[in-house]
């Protein structure tokens, strides 16, 4: 098994094999906890418009922004914080953001695609070990899907790291997040969009046991569901 690791949205839409799409600040940190706290249905889209239109078809939740400002008239931001306590049962939802769901989308060339996080590292790590894809490829999206992010990249170093059995030092890593620059939002005040719980949730390493994968459903859009469960 080759596993290779590429950056943003140009690496996204050259993935092949099996995609692990990464947003760790913070999409699909989001994404597992909104999936654990009982969504019936989790919708990532491209763009603004295409998740106002299905929101509205599906009856569902609208959750999302743009350069990390939770969106006008959207139900929720992009912030596990918000959503912590939340009991989404029964209700769908639709989410975009500037990276995370952009990424997905770009992929659509691999042959399957998961998304990754800090949260479900282990179970990441565990469905490509126990996967038959020749080649893996490890999509840290970055800021937008255009900048490098630290956080993006280290967590996929970490899931290779993980899958080859080479040992990783979370405690220190996580220290090391806290300085990077797309981690100081969180410790600005006046960026309420952003809280410090934020950091501290996308950072709980392997809090979540499932890995959520992609199913096509729009040009514009995929159904995020529980795989390999």
């Amino acid at each position: 098994m080759k596993i290779q690791i590429v950056e943003g949205l140009e690496g996204a839409a050259a993935a092949e094999g099996l995609a692990v799409v990464i947003d760790v600040f913070r999409a699909f940190s989001v994404a597992c906890r909104a999936v654990d706290n009982g969504a019936s249905e989790y919708y990532a889209v491209a763009s603004e418009e295409s998740a106002r239109r299905l929101a509205s078809e599906r009856g569902a939740y609208l959750m999302g922004e743009r350069n990390a400002v939770p969106l006008p008239g959207f139900d929720f931001g992009n912030s596990p914080t918000v959503i912590e306590n939340v009991d989404f049962s029964g209700k769908p939802l639709v989410h975009t953001t500037s990276a995370g769901t952009q990424g997905l989308i770009a992929s659509s060339g691999a042959d399957e695609i998961i998304t990754g996080a800090f949260v479900n590292a282990g179970a990441v790590a565990e469905y490509i070990a126990r996967g038959n894809h020749d080649t893996v490829t490890l999509v840290a999206l970055g800021t937008g899907g255009v900048e490098r992010s630290m956080e993006d990249t280290m967590c996929a170093m970490y899931i290779k790291n993980a899958v080859e059995d080479y040992p990783n030092s979370f405690e220190a890593l996580k220290k090391f997040m806290a300085t990077i620059p797309s981690a100081q939002k969180f410790f600005d005040p006046e960026k309420e969009y952003a809280p410090e719980r934020d950091f501290e949730l996308c950072m709980e390493l392997d809090r979540y046991d499932f890995v959520l994968g992609a199913e096509p459903f729009e040009e514009d859009a995929v159904r995020l569901v529980r795989v390999g469960a």
